[in-house]
């Protein structure tokens, strides 16, 4: 990439960036190798409610405050199943779901692609999906268990093992 790109946003609105790690693109591949596939997904993210979340601010008040933040919702949702609070977990989990899909779609996904896990903003939507893998697996629906295992393993080929489901 010519140092004139870097930094730029592309027209689909992806920053390219210089760091291999975070690079759009490596070796004129997308980060996970597929040289016809859409470039990651990153997103904005929101700065307060990330940060909220992170002194410890309970999380039903930042969800209240920022109610289209994945990352509220992926607190409260972990919080209630590590309470064995299943249906509520799933319910949660559901609403970050959908509150990061509408985001990544905002953001030039279409429904496929990759959505680098070690992007933070990304992590609230991710962390969502697990937990609503988790979820559903409790509860016996294994179609969505499945389906969410595929959508991690799509968006991210380590996502599922940093969020303790592989």
């Amino acid at each position: 990439m010519s140092d004139t790109m870097q930094g730029q946003s592309s027209a689909v609105g992806h920053t390219r960036q210089s760091s291999p790690r975070n690079s759009w693109t490596m070796g004129g591949m997308t980060q996970f190798g597929d040289l016809l596939g859409p470039p990651p997904t990153r997103l904005p993210g929101d700065p307060e409610a990330e940060d909220a979340i992170a002194a410890g601010e309970d999380p039903r008040t930042v969800a209240a405050a920022h109610p289209t933040a994945s990352v509220a919702w992926a607190a409260l949702a972990e919080r209630a199943f590590e309470a064995n609070d299943v249906i509520s977990a799933y319910a949660f989990a559901r609403t970050g779901y959908h509150r990061g899909l509408d985001q990544l779609r905002r953001n030039g996904w279409k429904g496929f692609g990759p959505v680098p896990f070690d992007h933070e903003p990304n992590q609230g939507f991710l962390r969502c999906v697990a937990v609503l893998s988790r979820a559903a697996q409790s509860i016996g629906e294994e179609d969505e268990y499945i389906r969410c295992l595929e959508l991690l393993n799509e968006s991210d080929p380590h996502a599922a093992a940093s969020l303790g489901l592989a």
